[in-house]
């Protein structure tokens, strides 16, 4: 999203804020912001997809949608990256840990990751790359791959290679094509995940992706040693009233029940469009050996409470859920929101608008999932806003009779700073928040830089 018009008095002004910012590290009233890493657009990768994770020693990892090893294509295919804290010298230090080769080198080890990482006990990484791999699926007359599922394991020795392998390669029709998001384990080590196009169903979807409307997959991990990944497709989404292109960022409850939400279906008359306006979903697990999944839409969003959700939703107490909406909710800014349980019966759940977004200095647009920090406040980041590229914000709980408040941490300007913040936040020990920003930084071969990973910090 660009800045409006300014008159030239204006654009010089806003220079020079942007360079006194500069300076301050990025200083906001309140927090205090940092750009740890500027991807250079060329091996390094850029355009960070979704956010990071910490791993035991404090490093971070996350993905980049593009870059790396140009013999992919012009662009590259994508890369995964380490980010190492600071030594003696006071930087962070980025390794690319794999660079994606995608179908040009015959290597089918998948290219564009449309979602990050996750990490285990023993420090392995699992992702998904959107396209690629060894399945039919054709893109504007080519062949493209459906994606996979991969992982990557550390190296035994320090400075070592990283060892990837392809979990599975998703097949497109019946099975899925265009994973998305992130995965998610449960207890027993599966992993979880959805794809936004495939399954079978729906004929009301992306036509260039095979017309389907999307699955929530799951991958069993091998009985033996040196076993194949079984893959279960839970759901397929039909469009209309049933929701179409589901977002990854599920989550799962103490029971196996997971949740979601679709981008688009759910309400079918055409108030957003005629995809509908996305929804929230559960699917239960089920209650006998043989038994199918039961999916069950838990609330429809119709516009004037908001749309298209871009990411999924986050437990908070009493069982509801939360998370954010990218337009509606009447200015067409976006929103945050909470969905409450029904008391018994089978009735939808209660959506309740915890926050409308209104284009001034709160952003527009929240794109990511939320987190709860140890007193009940929520934070996120919003993608752009009429005079800036975003924010990191916080929502404190009501207090009785009040609504809830939000309050902007910290303000994206882009280069040399971040710009345009799509990802969730994470904390460290002390508080801090970490994530990354699609574009600006430094980097020169991106037009307005090719994006960052930051920190922001109460002062």
């Amino acid at each position: 999203m660009n800045c409006r018009h300014f008159s030239c008095f204006a654009i010089r002004t806003l220079a020079l804020f942007i360079a006194v910012l500069a300076l301050i590290s990025y200083a906001s009233a309140s927090w205090k912001g940092e750009v740890l890493y500027s991807f250079q657009g060329g091996n390094d990768g850029y355009t960070p997809v979704n956010g990071v994770v910490f791993d035991k020693a404090g490093n971070l990892y996350g993905v980049n949608s593009w870059g790396g090893d140009s013999s992919c294509s012009s662009q590259g295919c994508g890369t995964v990256f380490e980010l190492s804290p600071p030594d003696h010298k006071g930087a962070w230090r980025e390794t690319v840990i794999y660079a994606f080769e995608g179908v040009n080198t015959g290597a089918g080890d998948g290219y564009t990751p449309a979602g990050s990482v996750i990490i285990d006990q023993q420090g392995n990484l699992y992702g998904t790359t959107s396209m690629g791999g060894t399945g039919p699926c054709i893109l504007l007359g080519s062949a493209a791959g459906c994606g996979i599922v991969y992982e990557l394991s550390p190296p035994k020795q320090k400075g070592g290679a990283w060892r990837y392998s392809i979990l599975y390669n998703f097949q497109g029709g019946n099975d899925g094509y265009f994973p998305i998001g992130d995965l998610v384990f449960d207890s027993q080590g599966n992993l979880y995940g959805a794809t936004w196009f495939g399954g079978g169903k729906g004929t009301t979807c992306n036509l260039y992706y095979g017309g389907n409307c999307g699955s929530v997959f799951k991958l069993s991990p091998p009985k033996k040693k040196g076993g194949v990944w079984e893959e279960t497709i839970l759901h397929r989404f039909a469009g209309g009233t049933d929701g179409a292109n589901p977002n990854g960022e599920l989550i799962l409850d103490s029971e196996g029940t997971i949740y979601g939400t679709t981008v688009a279906g759910g309400y079918a008359k055409g108030i957003c469009d005629p995809g509908g306006c996305g929804m929230a979903f559960e699917l239960r697990p089920p209650t006998t050996k043989n038994g199918g999944w039961k999916a069950k839409a838990l609330y429809r969003f119709q516009g004037q409470d908001g749309a298209s959700p871009m990411a999924g939703v986050v437990f908070g107490g009493a069982g509801r859920l939360y998370g954010t909406l990218s337009a509606g909710a009447n200015d067409a800014n976006g929103a945050v929101f909470a969905l409450v349980a029904p008391a018994g019966g089978d009735m939808p759940w209660k959506a309740t608008i915890l926050y409308r977004f209104k284009d001034k200095s709160d952003g527009t647009s929240p794109r990511d999932p939320i987190v709860f920090d140890a007193s009940g406040n929520l934070y996120g980041t919003a993608l752009g806003g009429g005079t800036h590229r975003g924010t990191v914000f916080r929502l404190q709980p009501p207090k009785r009779g009040e609504s809830w408040s939000l309050t902007v941490l910290y303000t994206f300007f882009g280069s040399p700073g971040g710009d345009h913040p799509t990802a969730g936040l994470i904390f460290d020990t002390r508080g801090n928040l970490y994530s990354t920003t699609q574009g600006g930084g430094t980097g020169q071969l991106c037009q307005g830089g090719c994006g960052t990973v930051f920190e922001v910090s109460p002062k």
